[in-house]
């Protein structure tokens, strides 16, 4: 009724609802007038059923036809199922929860030449038996089979198997397969896939395993590479033709290679089979043989391979240029010198393998490059791989496919790039050094602010407790544990180039001198200790202190090998240091061929050792911080690092490499580490003596007297310096930026601008820095006295800020530093009327 509703309501465009309402009342107005009109109430009720009868006529015709426009599934079309399911080699059929045969293919048809259902095609009875088995488990798992049937007076065989289909799982579709006698070509296909397959394709033929439409069904792994570039590649169900094209010439080629690649024989093998219980020749694969034209060249070059390839070998052998040859299995046949040379096989011979020459990770790579090319076109082509006795720099190497020349088939080549590598590594390690360096001392200066409090604090406290106080010794344990983490921070400052050095011109051998007999109690009785001094040594400009400090920490480090090594190789004596000075000319420098270091005259200052030499896989690290070759706990991997800063920092250079020799035991092995430190030869004259500090007298009568403005950002350093000199008996006036500072100075706002006797600054502060913030000052005063306080080299913020009357105190420093070198820098004023 409703259907018919919604039907009449799409037609006149009204609401279902409003229409079946309306419906009805007509229905129920019709039935009364007949009432009323006949008389009877019997003629109505008939009039009322025939209207009923007619309305639901007119319902179920409208559902159908709804059903229709909202695409409902019909009933199916089995001539189509029919069509899809034919298989010249498979007998397929549909069959119903009637057992009914609903649909069935030609194959079906002709093999038992029957349209009845299955379970009625005359099985044997114990096939008959296994037939209901497989429908019943069809129905119940959804699969089911059979391995054999037989028909009752047949010799034929087949093999079933029973899926369960349908939207509403009620179909059961069938599928029979003959069971014959073996072919000669079965397996086949597993054949040539397998090794039979690869040494075809080796020897230059390929093969094809191809039905009767056509289709690829096996072939070897050479056809797949040589058509698909991927000896991987499955080429089942592809067209045969569709792998080759031909030339004007009637000349068949790989149609991945075209008319580049070489031309090719086919050879088309039937492999039916006559007489009895014989495959009909329609049903059976062909076998089609492709045979490469260069094998038939390469015999023709292997009869003269006693003459011609000796001449070829003597043609390679005097190009500079490294080359090689391989067989098409990727074997070396030949390689020049300069190809021994460029993969460090000189003396040793080839391998075996051109991946035997690289690292583990590009072995694959460079092996499938080489097959690639040994059976591919005769193209070329490079790749870059890591030589296994250089895993750090990748080189390239050069593939070339070669034809015609018996059986070499990939020319290698590689160039001799030893020079440019140790360039390129000495650049490489002084740029990421340089980065390291400006990380390490941003680090040490931010800790430095940190270690700045913590000790000023202690300080502070100190002064309130006295020794026999309960918290007294925690406050000195407090404090000794930061002057360590603070002579860390130097190690990084040295290391970055960043620390405050006191350079001036001496001689090196004085300097041994000064540090020889603490050496002789570090290195202990077990290990030998010579020092050999060059003539006419120049003089140089460095630190006196900090190369003290450079020749303890190789000295140290050399001694720790030398105990390791010794151990163990089960020694007695421990080895040999040596100390040496040599004079290096820049005719020197220039043979030396280090691009990174000018040629000019040095002095170079040599530490060897003969404790085992350095790892070659480590010896590019050793100077980076925190890196270390000793045991957990022994050492913090900044003894070298620092060396690196002091030196470089110094204008200098260090350099670390190995010294031939028997030291390890073993012919050729290395006898132990040498570090050479080269510094520039001083040109100038003597600089004369710093001069002396100020009396302390001069110095007192400041104290209590001084105005000082203090900035600083960070909160805990300002409050730590403000009470430390205001104890001291100054008066203080913080301010948390440089902009704050320069107000106070120029607007006289707290105090007049004549008020302030000295500027106490951090370098690095946000918005306004302290040397922008004292330029302004001097603008304002131009002869008050600034005294920067930074974790930077006062060296390198001389460099940045050129200012008069400008003084430096590095953090971290303690509370009697900072008062002692306010005082200090006072002293140098004049006092004020």
């Amino acid at each position: 009724m409703s259907s018919f509703a919604d039907r009449i309501a799409a037609i006149e465009g009204a609401p279902p609802a409003q229409l079946g309402m309306a419906l009805a009342g007509a229905v129920i107005g019709s039935v009364l007038l007949v009432w009323i009109a006949a008389g009877s109430a019997l003629v109505a009720v008939a009039y009322a059923g025939g209207i009923a009868v007619l309305v639901l006529a007119l319902a179920f015709s409208t559902r159908l036809g709804h059903r229709a426009e909202i695409g409902e599934p019909a009933l199916p079309d089995w001539a189509v199922t029919a069509a899809a399911i034919d298989n010249p080699h498979r007998a397929i059929a549909v069959t119903d929860r009637a057992n009914r045969l609903v649909c069935a293919n030609a194959s079906y048809q002709r093999w038992f030449a029957s349209i009845a259902s299955p379970s009625e095609l005359g099985f044997e009875k114990e096939s008959g038996e296994g037939l209901a088995l497989a429908a019943r488990t069809a129905w119940r798992d959804g699969t089911g089979e059979v391995t054999s049937l037989a028909r009752e007076g047949e010799d034929r065989a087949f093999s079933l198997a029973v899926t369960r289909a349908g939207r509403a799982d009620d179909y059961l579709v069938w599928h029979f397969a003959e069971i014959r006698a073996e072919a000669a070509y079965d397996g086949m296909a597993q054949r040539l896939g397998g090794a039979l397959g690869r040494m075809m394709s080796r020897a230059g033929l390929e093969f094809a395993l191809v039905s009767t439409e056509g289709l690829v069904q096996g072939h070897t792994p050479g056809l797949a590479e040589r058509s698909r570039g991927d000896a991987r590649a499955n080429l089942a169900g592809v067209e045969f033709v569709s792998l080759l094209r031909t030339d004007d010439r009637e000349r068949i080629f790989f149609a991945r290679e075209g008319q580049q690649g070489t031309p090719q024989t086919l050879v088309h093998v039937p492999l039916e089979e006559r007489g009895d219980g014989a495959a009909q020749a329609d049903q059976a694969p062909s076998l089609m043989l492709l045979i490469d034209s260069s094998a038939a060249i390469g015999a023709a070059w292997a009869g003269e391979g006693e003459s011609a390839f000796p001449q070829l070998e003597t043609l390679l052998s005097a190009l500079p240029l490294g080359l090689a040859l391989t067989d098409r299995d990727g074997r070396f046949l030949f390689a020049n010198k300069a190809f021994l040379r460029a993969v460090e096989r000189e003396g040793k011979g080839l391998p075996a393998f051109p991946s035997d020459l690289v690292v583990r990770e590009d072995k694959a790579a460079i092996a499938d490059s080489v097959r690639r090319f040994a059976r591919g076109v005769a193209a070329s082509g490079d790749m870059a791989v890591r030589l296994a006795g250089d895993k750090e720099e990748p080189v390239s190497i050069g593939l070339a496919g070669v034809r015609g020349l018996g059986d070499a088939a990939v020319l290698l080549s590689i160039s001799d790039s030893s020079e440019e590598k140790r360039l390129r590594r000495q650049v490489a390690q002084a740029t990421k050094m340089q980065a390291v360096g400006q990380l390490a001392g941003g680090v040490a200066h931010d800790f430095n602010n940190v270690l700045t409090a913590i000790i000023g604090y202690c300080d502070l406290m100190l002064l309130r407790h006295s020794p026999g106080d309960s918290d007294y010794d925690d406050i000195q344990q407090i404090r000794a544990n930061s002057n360590r983490a603070a002579s860390l921070t130097r190690q990084l400052l040295a290391f970055s180039r960043q620390q405050t050095l006191r350079p001036v011109v001496l001689q090196l051998p004085d300097v041994v001198s000064e540090v020889s007999q603490l050496l002789k109690r570090l290195l202990g009785p077990g290990i030998e200790f010579s020092v050999r001094h060059d003539r006419e040594l120049g003089p140089v400009r460095a630190d006196p202190q900090q190369l003290e400090q450079v020749i303890i920490n190789l000295a140290v480090n050399a001694r720790d090998a030398m105990q390791s090594h010794a151990a163990k190789l089960g020694k007695d004596t421990i080895g040999r240091l040596t100390l040496a000075t040599r004079r290096v000319s820049a005719r020197d420098v220039r043979k030396m061929g280090i691009d990174i270091m000018p040629a000019d005259d040095y002095t170079a200052l040599i530490v060897q050792d003969t404790g085992g030499g350095i790892p070659d896989a480590v010896i590019n690290k050793i100077f980076e911080p925190f890196f270390t070759t000793k045991e957990q706990g022994k050492g913090t991997g900044l003894g070298l690092s620092t060396v690196y800063g002091i030196v470089k920092q110094s204008n200098g250079f260090i350099f670390a490499d190995n010294v031939p020799g028997v030291g390890s035991g073993a012919p050729g092995a290395a006898a132990g580490a040498r570090f050479t430190v080269y510094l520039p030869v001083h040109r100038g004259g003597i600089e004369p003596p710093s001069a002396a500090p100020a009396d302390q007298q001069r110095a007192s009568e400041w104290s209590g007297g001084a105005n000082i403005l203090l900035v600083e950002d960070e909160d805990m350093v300002r409050a730590v310096a403000e009470r430390a000199l205001t104890r001291a008996g100054y008066t203080v006036t913080t301010a948390r930026d440089g902009e704050e500072g320069l107000g106070l100075v120029a607007n006289g706002a707290a105090n007049s601008r004549a008020s302030f006797d000295l500027i106490l600054s951090d370098v690095v502060m946000p918005a306004m820095d302290g040397p922008a913030m004292a330029r302004g000052i001097r603008r304002v005063r131009p002869d008050i006295p600034i005294l920067f306080m930074s974790g930077y080299a006062e060296e390198q913020l001389r460099n940045q800020i050129d200012i008069e009357n400008m003084h430096f105190i590095s953090k971290p420093f303690s509370v009697q530093q900072i008062g002692a070198k306010v005082a200090e820098v006072l002293s140098q004023q004049p006092v004020a009327a």
